[in-house]
């Protein structure tokens, strides 16, 4: 007998091997119709895998990620076999599933054409409609070889021949479609519903900018029609909110071709970063933190020391000053512990909360730089928390608190990752162990669930990611809590215990925002540029009807500034709808109209950016009006 776990804890016996597809189908024939993939003992596995021994098992559909995964890397399968059967010049490189949909990149001498596009849909439907079964199967290495030479996918030979010796070459098979795939993926072509190409662009072979330009094309698919519709006006949104278009009709920042990657925030654009760096600075106060700021440039050694040269430096941009190596920080850590080595500490001083608001730059390439949300310089609102070992948990909580305030200020909500040691880490199985157990037992404390993201923690610590949502739906990681042992040992960081002798003190890494410039663009797609007032660069409009008017609306100005509201005067000779249309393109949260009548009644028309004409109003009223509604942070 086979004793197979279930995702709610309850067990089932198998009176022999059994795939997992005849295991959804024993618990409910509707699982099975909908089942895309599973989690065996935490490996994603197929439908098609055969459960021999004892273990968990958790059954995916579409509504799960890695379910949604299964099925687009099905469908980018698809989007191949039709490619493949319209174009006989074209090759074979990889297809992956992304977070929205899938991609394939092929070699294909002719650029692809929005007719092209069309062409491809329908053959897609065509194969779907066909209903293929898929089929996997696998090869030993010389073998796998000889059939993708025979098949002259020369790209995928170049993949098998660098795979280690012993790995197993795993194909997938649709008609008359193979291709070289670990999977998961489907049981047939058939079961993929509603398709879509989206996009192509450029992308080189394997990122390397020495390898042959190959075509990349995006696409999307969706079990029902009406999600495949509801993504794209989603998509269409999107277009109307992009940062980049509204940075620039704001007047918020740009990128010149002298800087690319290198963001110019522009007059209204510092007032809104100001203003997120001010509130930052009052929630820090509030909880204990004090502020440091460290260099942006420090010697080649203390990249070392932090392990920063040896996993990171790729990503570095490096100097020489009076013949020795120095690095541009890339991140803000290693400062902020010279900051706590420079004095002794006594486990009376700790927990010791610093943050910085600091600059770091990364080398990125620049296929991948996109306006403010993949930029080479940016500013992480980092702290670095020093404690002892009883006070982990307690801290971890704080900071948790502390991330759902913020996030709440701003209207967002959130899910939670924990994410596991890497391949590529520092430090023993010990630290590891119980650098993730305490992650996980903050989070338990708290009742937050969570996904658990296997191996993709940072290679000296575990972590705790936040998933903000948007008010499309979209997914953004922002905030993110990094538990680590390495660098106080790296480092040799002490404090003098009740004992008398030094200790480790353990290290918090965290940043909520995640980077200023990155939360300024998701915040601008977010209100659709529409900031809430306390976010506006400009709160107030005031717009005379004509140029008599206009002394009055300078006194208004005046005294709206001196109660700290932030306004402008529409001084052109222009038609008040013109002028009111302009601030409604501005998105000015409200209008002053003043003519003849508010003039001599010493008030003025008050215009809703949202609800239009609200009528006449005393100034003093409005001000008041205006100040509860900054001071209470409303969305």
């Amino acid at each position: 007998m086979i004793e197979v776990e279930l995702k709610d804890g309850s067990k089932m016996e198998l009176e022999g091997k059994m795939s997992v597809l005849e295991v959804a189908k024993k618990l409910s024939e509707g699982l099975a119709r909908v089942a895309t993939c599973a989690k065996v003992n935490g490996e994603v596995k197929d439908l098609r895998f055969e459960i021999t021994q004892n273990c968990k098992l958790e059954i995916l559909t579409f509504d799960d990620l890695d379910g949604k995964k299964a099925y687009w890397h099905t469908t980018s399968h698809i989007m191949a076999q039709a490619i493949k059967r319209l174009y006989n010049d074209v090759k074979l490189t990889i297809g992956p599933s992304i977070d929205n949909g899938f991609y394939y990149d092929f070699d294909k001498e002719k650029t692809f054409s929005d007719e092209d596009f069309a062409k491809i849909e329908e053959e897609m439907k065509k194969i779907i409609k066909e209903d293929l079964p898929i089929e996997r199967y696998t090869l030993p290495r010389q073998e796998a070889i000889k059939l993708m030479q025979e098949r002259e996918e020369p790209y995928k030979v170049e993949l098998i021949e660098e795979l280690p010796e012993g790995e197993e070459i795993s194909f997938y098979k649709q008609g008359e479609f193979v291709d070289l795939c670990a999977g998961p993926h489907l049981m047939s072509t058939g079961k993929v519903k509603a398709v879509k190409l989206l996009t192509t662009s450029g992308a080189y072979w394997r990122g390397n900018e020495n390898n042959k330009m190959l075509q990349r094309i995006y696409g999307i698919s969706f079990p029902k029609a009406s999600e495949l519709e509801e993504y794209l006006n989603m998509l269409e949104e999107a277009k109307k909110r992009d940062h980049k278009k509204l940075g620039k009709e704001l007047e918020l920042f740009m990128i010149a071709p002298e800087g690319p990657g290198f963001p110019f925030f522009l007059p209204k654009g510092m007032v809104l970063r100001n203003i997120l760096e001010d509130f930052w600075r009052k929630i820090h106060v509030q909880n204990g933190y004090v502020e440091i700021k460290t260099p942006v440039i420090l010697n080649e050694e203390l990249w070392h020391r932090s392990g920063h040269w040896d996993h990171y430096k790729e990503n570095m941009y490096t100097t020489k000053i009076d013949g020795v190596d120095y690095g541009i920080k890339p991140m803000n850590c290693p400062g902020g512990m010279l900051v706590y080595k420079s004095k002794m500490h006594s486990y009376k001083d700790l927990p010791i909360r610093a943050g910085e608001l600091g600059l770091v730059h990364r080398h990125e390439k620049s296929g991948q730089l996109n306006g403010l949300f993949r930029v080479r310089c940016f500013t992480q609102d980092d702290a670095h928390i020093f404690c002892l070992p009883e006070q982990i948990e307690s801290e971890i909580i704080n900071l948790m608190h502390l991330i759902n305030k913020v996030y709440s200020m701003f209207g967002f909500k959130y899910t939670v990752e924990l994410s596991t040691r890497p391949e590529d880490s520092m430090g023993s199985d010990e630290d590891w162990e119980m650098a993730e157990n305490a992650l996980k037992k903050a989070l338990e404390h708290e009742n937050i669930p969570y996904e658990l993201n296997e191996g993709d923690g940072a290679f000296y610590g575990p972590k705790i990611d936040f998933h903000i949502k948007d008010c499309l739906g979209r997914d953004w990681q922002c905030g993110t809590i990094q538990l680590d042992f390495q660098m106080p040992e790296r480092f040799d960081l002490t404090y003098i215990g009740e004992d008398g002798e030094k200790h480790r003190p353990v290290m918090l890494h965290r940043v909520i925002f995640g980077s200023i410039e990155r939360f300024i663009g998701i915040l601008i797609e977010h209100y659709a540029g529409a900031f809430p007032l306390w976010l506006s660069p400009v709160q107030v409009k005031i717009i005379p009807i004509a140029d008599r008017q206009l002394d009055y609306a300078k006194k208004l100005q005046e005294k709206l500034s001196e109660n700290g509201i932030r306004v402008e005067i529409d001084e052109r000779q222009e038609k008040i709808g013109y002028k009111i249309r302009e601030a409604q393109i501005e998105r000015v949260p409200y209008m002053l109209v003043v003519g003849d009548k508010e003039v001599e009644a010493n008030v003025a028309s008050v215009r809703d950016r949202k609800d239009g004409d609200i009528g006449q109003m005393n100034i003093d009223d409005f001000i008041a009006k205006v100040k509860e509604e900054v001071e209470s942070y409303s969305i």
